[in-house]
């Protein structure tokens, strides 16, 4: 499968091919802070599953720590992905591609959260071991 989405005025267009790695939702303070909503959705993509297929010169970067490269458009201010270096990852916000089934398994950092959701889904105090967290399960 091949997904397109574009930043909020369309300058920046993209494409994710494949399948994402995983989908969830985020609730520390940096994605909430980012987003400027009180919880992030997140699909994780593998770096070459990911391509700007135009409007490359209207990317910007910006990294507040090395784990999170927050990509948006310089024309719009539209978020576009986060790249995560560390764990070899990119985070293609589920709104960046609306045709993609958003299918959430999990909630990541929900020690942090300021919008409690009981959807029966496991809910980590931060990440999974497998990605330099805890792997901690907290109640909903």
């Amino acid at each position: 499968m091949t997904y397109t989405g574009s930043c909020f005025c369309g300058a920046v267009t993209i494409e994710v091919s494949g399948e994402p790695e995983a989908m969830g939702y985020c609730h520390c303070r940096s994605c909430r802070s980012w987003s400027g909503g009180p919880v992030n959705a997140f699909s994780l993509w593998k770096p070459d599953a990911v391509t700007v297929t135009s409007g490359e010169e209207h990317v910007a970067t910006f990294a507040k720590t090395a784990l999170s490269h927050r990509q948006y458009c310089t024309k719009c201010g539209g978020h576009l992905m986060t790249r995560h270096p560390p764990i070899e990852l990119v985070d293609v916000f589920a709104a960046t591609i609306p045709d993609l089934a958003f299918a959430p398994a999990v909630h990541v950092n929900y020690a942090e959260t300021v919008l409690p959701m009981k959807d029966g889904l496991p809910k980590l105090r931060d990440f999974p071991a497998e990605l330099g967290g805890s792997g901690e399960s907290v109640p909903e």
